[in-house]
């Protein structure tokens, strides 16, 4: 199983059908994109998609950081799911890129406790490149 993190801390994942990039012409709202995926593939769906899923498939993989600021340039506003061993530490910056919300795994879970993730749920307040601006 997996744990749904949002900046309110922890919840269960809902019973939704994602489909693969490869069946987009069959999805009822959802995907899944590979960190290896091109955003731009889902151009003529996005309108349609209320969940984006993109994997982590290692906390040092960052190419979902890419794909997920592509969507957003594209246009893309429902929900970006960030989906695999996240670490809290990198909470922070999914949200700064677009993610919505990350999916972990149970054990990780256990590892690194709500409270982790909920301490980083203040992003906005430590975002250094507003402050300098200002």
């Amino acid at each position: 199983m997996s744990v749904i993190v949002t900046d309110r801390g922890f919840a269960a994942p809902q019973a939704l059908p994602i489909v693969p990039l490869a069946d987009i012409a069959a999805h009822q709202g959802a995907v899944d994109l590979a960190q290896t995926d091109r955003p731009e593939a889902l151009l003529p769906y996005l309108a349609g998609l209320s969940l984006i899923r993109i994997a982590f498939p290692a906390f040092n993989d960052g190419r979902a950081f890419t794909i997920a600021r592509r969507l957003r340039v594209l246009g893309y506003t429902g929900t970006l799911r960030a989906a695999g061993p996240v670490i809290a530490d990198q909470y922070a910056m999914l949200r700064r890129v677009g993610f919505d919300e990350v999916e972990i795994p149970d054990d990780l879970a256990a590892r690194q406790p709500e409270a982790q993730w909920t301490y980083r749920a203040d992003w906005q307040e430590h975002d250094y490149l507003s402050r300098l601006k200002a």
